[in-house]
């Protein structure tokens, strides 16, 4: 098997990968309404993820602002605040403390259980409806990377639901992306059987 080792560098590594895989994913969303959806429900995210940053001034301004640098300033959507300019962005925020709590499934990760808990309180429904999804795919993701074999969409679903204390239930399954899509993206291929190739040699 094989691994796609060299992953993009993170923006402001301190949200995690997970976070800024969302955000690449929602600048893909081809309709500016769902964008925008999505948008709203990353920055209620980063900011469960990140609340040293509620002692700050403006601290909404601030999580917006970090969507754009780690969108590379490519995130179209509708700000409520005016969108930074790249040559203007200096400040770097705090960094945040690594945990050290060990979680119940380790190959979710602790940031994506901590980020299942947070949505889990999102009022929006429309926005916790998207994180639901989101985040099942991302548990999918984070098992098949771990174990390289298949597992049950139903499985996810019952761990996503056990994680958020039945608050996030996904009912449609076929939200969830198939296990060889996943795979492709991670990188992931197994290799060729080389046993009939070798045996031909030894026999010449």
């Amino acid at each position: 098997m094989s691994y796609n080792t060299e992953r993009a560098q993170l923006h402001i590594p301190e949200y995690g990968r997970n976070v800024q895989n969302m955000i690449n994913y929602a600048k893909q969303i081809e309709s500016r309404e769902e964008r925008n959806l999505a948008a709203r429900a990353i920055i209620d995210v980063m900011g469960q993820l990140n609340p040293h940053l509620r002692d700050v001034e403006d601290y909404t301004h601030k999580l917006w602002t970090h969507m754009y640098i780690m969108s590379n300033f490519e995130i179209d959507v509708d700000s409520p605040y005016e969108i930074p300019e790249p040559e203007t962005l200096r400040e770097r925020p705090q960094t945040m403390d690594y945990p050290r709590n060990k979680s119940k499934y380790g190959h979710f990760g602790h940031y994506t259980e901590k980020m299942i808990k947070e949505s889990a309180e999102i009022k929006d429904q429309e926005e916790k409806e998207y994180m639901t999804e989101v985040l099942a795919n991302l548990l999918k993701k984070n098992y098949l990377v771990f174990h390289t074999h298949n597992v049950e969409n139903s499985a996810i679903i019952s761990h996503l639901k056990e994680l958020s204390s039945g608050k996030l239930k996904l009912e449609d399954t076929n939200a969830l992306k198939s296990t060889n899509a996943i795979l492709k993206q991670v990188g992931y291929s197994p290799k060729k059987s080389n046993k009939k190739h070798k045996s031909k040699k030894r026999r010449k």
